[in-house]
């Protein structure tokens, strides 16, 4: 692998810097957000690598369970901003969705497909966890969202089920499923054109290592099932427990 010093880094920069000056001739107003996010990039991922160069070296298991948990925790804040901030009890509903659907599939990748020689090795749990997160919490928002908003502007159709004898979950089923259905687009779509029309991260990744191209796409499609049912797992989680919030104990709607 062609390592990269600072100054390659540096030199990689100046597409950023290009990017500054389209926006300001374009007048775009994107300057101070593309800086931000650029100075963000920087010390987030060098901060990251730092840590992890000492999660790979001490291989401590509850050092792994730590920065784990600290993934988890973020991710959940922000799906769960995404969705709502007035909707109670909604964080520890994100929080445990999101934990159940990674601990299943991380789970089954690590017992029946990857078999690592401790199940807490950093090389291959903290990459896979990682990614699985950010689609469960992508997963999450969408879902979510989409249903608290259909929920919010469809009162009197669900008012109308619930006169004519539907249960809550009758009433909402169908803005369910089409909440579950979004949140798995972007899955979908993707594994539809992969390869043909895209080359994911991972498989990138791989081949400017050095890894071998068939090992690489071995890896990828193991990612993408993973991904994939960890994102109906959370969307099914998330969108069930938001029914039950929207009605009380007289199965009534509420907060519609």
């Amino acid at each position: 692998m062609i390592q990269l010093t600072i100054t390659d880094i540096a030199m990689a920069l100046g597409l950023i810097a290009i990017a500054i000056g389209l926006s300001v001739w374009q007048k775009l107003g994107l300057e101070w957000q593309l800086l931000i996010a650029t100075v963000r990039t920087i010390v987030q991922l060098i901060f990251v690598g730092y840590i992890l160069a000492i999660v790979f070296t001490t291989k401590q298991p509850w050092l792994v369970i730590a920065i784990l948990s600290v993934m988890l925790t973020v991710a959940s804040l922000v799906a769960r901003n995404r969705i709502s901030q007035k909707i109670p009890r909604l964080l520890p509903l994100v929080w445990g969705s999101i934990l159940t659907s990674t601990t299943l599939s991380i789970s089954y990748t690590n017992l029946l497909v990857i078999k690592p020689e401790t199940w807490y090795e950093p090389q291959y749990l903290i990459p896979l966890v990682g990614i699985v997160l950010g689609n469960a919490m992508n997963g999450a928002a969408i879902a979510g969202e989409r249903l608290v908003s259909t929920i919010n502007s469809s009162p009197v159709e669900i008012e109308t089920y619930l006169s004519l004898g539907a249960t809550p979950q009758q009433a909402v089923a169908k803005y369910r499923k089409d909440a579950v259905r979004a949140a798995l687009i972007p899955n979908l779509n993707q594994m539809t054109v992969i390869g043909i029309v895209t080359l994911p991260g991972i498989v990138t990744g791989q081949l400017l290592s050095g890894v071998n191209p068939l090992d690489a796409v071995a890896y990828q499609m193991l990612i993408m099932f993973l991904l994939a049912f960890a994102n109906l797992v959370t969307s099914l989680l998330v969108t069930y427990g938001l029914c039950r919030q929207f009605f009380n104990q007289d199965e009534q709607l509420i907060n519609g």
